[in-house]
């Protein structure tokens, strides 16, 4: 599989079709915002004006998107006209769980194969193709895409039908969340009691305490330097709120995530949407 297509070109997106422009595949790339397939019209690829001219006669389509509203539009309204029976669609969207399932079906009637790739990792591994990918879907269409999947990462893992990677990289999202709530309190209690935050910050990534998520948010937050985001504040609200549903489906109740969904859509509200999950530390959660 040699001609490829990408679709969505976020912050995500942008590096790992970058990395396979750097890996010699030809790529055809379309983004509902044209301004952001520039650099990688420079870079070789071929900016195409809608999805559907993208994937026409592709091999492979690799698909990053933002949320469940962007896979209607860019796949179902535009791409699938020209996506040709038998072709892999391989998503690293994170979407929930049955609707990923309901994607799959979607486009079986069509006859595209789609393998869910969900991607673990932020813009800059994307680009160096160190990602983590969770595979799922059947085992054949898998092996058919595998060398894709290990040019974006140094690690594919396989974990089973349709559906268990969007729940797997929810649990991990949910951690994500978690954590980044709990550095920016950690952050107002040290910052409210006389520390320096930079200092403050600095000692608790160069801690125990620490992890490469906390390390690299304490980063952000010490520069305030928000955008563009590693991961937008939006999207950690949508995929907190897809935990919560997946939980609630399973009976289960997760109070410290239902707790972390309302601070970052607190920051929604507050304007900072599209700034990276750090920002929270710049939102100190009201006194009831």
């Amino acid at each position: 599989m040699k001609r490829l297509a990408f679709l969505g070109l976020g912050g995500m997106g942008a590096g790992m079709a970058r990395r396979l422009l750097d890996c010699g595949y030809d790529l055809a790339v379309y983004n509902r915002t044209v301004e952001k397939a520039a650099p990688l019209a420079a870079a070789g690829a071929v900016a195409a004006a809608s999805g559907a001219a993208a994937v026409a006669g592709a091999d492979a389509v690799v698909v990053s998107l933002a949320d469940q509203a962007a896979v209607e539009q860019v796949i179902f309204e535009d791409a699938l006209s020209g996506l040709r029976p038998g072709a892999y669609l391989i998503d690293t969207s994170t979407l929930s769980p049955a609707f990923s399932r309901a994607v799959t079906e979607r486009l079986a009637t069509a006859g595209v194969r789609r393998v869910e790739a969900c991607v673990l990792g932020n813009p800059a591994q994307a680009r160096e193709g160190a990602l983590r990918v969770l595979a799922a879907g059947p085992p054949a269409d898998i092996d058919a895409v595998e060398p894709l999947l290990e040019t974006l990462g140094h690690q594919v893992v396989r974990v089973g039908d349709t559906g268990s990677a969007a729940v797997m990289k929810l649990a991990f999202n949910l951690l994500i969340g978690a954590q980044v709530a709990s550095l920016a309190e950690a952050v107002a209690l040290g910052v409210g009691g006389g520390l320096d935050r930079a200092e403050l910050l600095t000692a608790i990534k160069e801690s125990g305490f620490s992890s490469l998520v906390m390390g690299f948010r304490a980063d952000i937050m010490r520069r305030g330097d928000y955008v563009p985001a590693a991961f937008r504040t939006r999207l950690m609200a949508k995929d907190l709120r897809f935990a919560l549903d997946e939980a609630a489906r399973a009976g289960l109740a997760l109070p410290v995530t239902e707790r972390a969904a309302e601070r970052f859509e607190q920051v929604i509200g507050a304007g900072d949407g599209e700034a990276d999950a750090a920002v929270l530390v710049e939102h100190p959660a009201a006194i009831p």
